[in-house]
């Protein structure tokens, strides 16, 4: 998607048709917008889409993509002069799988502080703390997105599924007896050769992609078992083994890979937390953005 924004994330933001997405030019840049709430709000109709954002995203504003949660817009924040990618999460709080999993993704992205991570510039607060349904998140405006660096039209067939193997007794060993018991009654299949079905392929990346393809995470390239958990003391730790692979050689340099001074906190997570409670996390995440709509 030309000018993306992430989903973790975002990865089912996919490009508008090209009936939306390249029609006439002036229409996308008159889409009407009507300011509400005595002005310091601004509702634009995108595609019957109402997107109210803070009056500082000034006309014009242009739809770049959508996903299943709606439809995300560049717009120009008029007070940093920076264009940005603005996502709509509509009813954000109906489902509360999803509505921690905005928490979780605001919270990540605005704890992390690398040119390759995308940053979050604003999560734009309601214009009512009481009638808080939406979440609006400001993203760094991106060129493209994960989604559309790595889609493929081949389909995904049994025999890929295939590749890695049925795990065994032992692999299953950091699961639930529930997921083990799934696990175990599926069909099972022997492991198939990567180095048969990639001959082509450079032996040093076949042995990386197999070591972090390992089933069990406490087996995987990926440093101590403990650092996969919320208690580890830096991100770092969780690639460092794979960084430091033999194919990764000509990339890997240390002096370039900033280890983060602070642990992530997932404090949040251990609560079955209310949907009055996410609203209000998210909701101060909104305040650190901006303060003066504090009520």
């Amino acid at each position: 998607m030309e000018g993306g924004a992430p989903d973790t994330v975002m990865a089912e933001a996919h490009p508008l048709p090209p009936a939306e997405n390249n029609g006439p030019a002036a229409a996308l840049d008159n889409i009407p917008s009507i300011p509400s709430h005595g002005g310091r709000f601004i509702q634009y109709n995108i595609f019957g889409n109402i997107f109210e954002v803070t009056a500082k995203y000034k006309p014009p504003i242009m739809p770049i993509g959508k996903g299943a949660y709606g439809i995300v817009c560049s717009a120009m924040n008029s007070e940093t002069k920076e264009q940005v990618a603005i996502k709509k999460i509509g009813n954000a709080f109906e489902n509360r799988i999803d509505a921690k999993r905005t928490l979780r993704e605001i919270k990540l992205l605005r704890h992390m502080d690398h040119e390759n991570v995308v940053a979050i510039r604003d999560i734009i607060p309601p214009p009512v703390r009481e009638a808080f349904n939406d979440v609006y998140i400001a993203y760094e405006l991106m060129d493209t997105d994960l989604h559309q660096i790595i889609r493929s039209n081949q389909p995904l067939t049994e025999e890929h599924c295939q590749l890695i193997g049925t795990p065994t007794d032992n692999d299953l060993g950091f699961v639930s007896e529930n997921a083990r018991r799934y696990i175990q009654q599926l069909p099972r299949h022997a492991r198939q050769s990567f180095t048969q079905k990639f001959s082509h392929v450079h032996p040093l990346a076949i042995d990386l992609v197999e070591r972090m393809l390992t089933f069990d995470p406490r087996q995987r390239i990926t440093g101590d078992v403990v650092s996969l958990f919320p208690r580890a003391s830096s991100a770092y730790e969780i690639v460092e083994d794979a960084l430091a692979h033999p194919y990764l050689a000509s990339l890997h340099d240390i002096s370039d890979e900033p280890v983060c001074s602070t642990p992530f906190s997932f404090d949040f997570e251990q609560d079955a937390l209310t949907e009055e409670q996410m609203k209000d996390l998210i909701y101060q995440e909104a305040m650190l953005f901006n303060p003066e709509y504090r009520v």
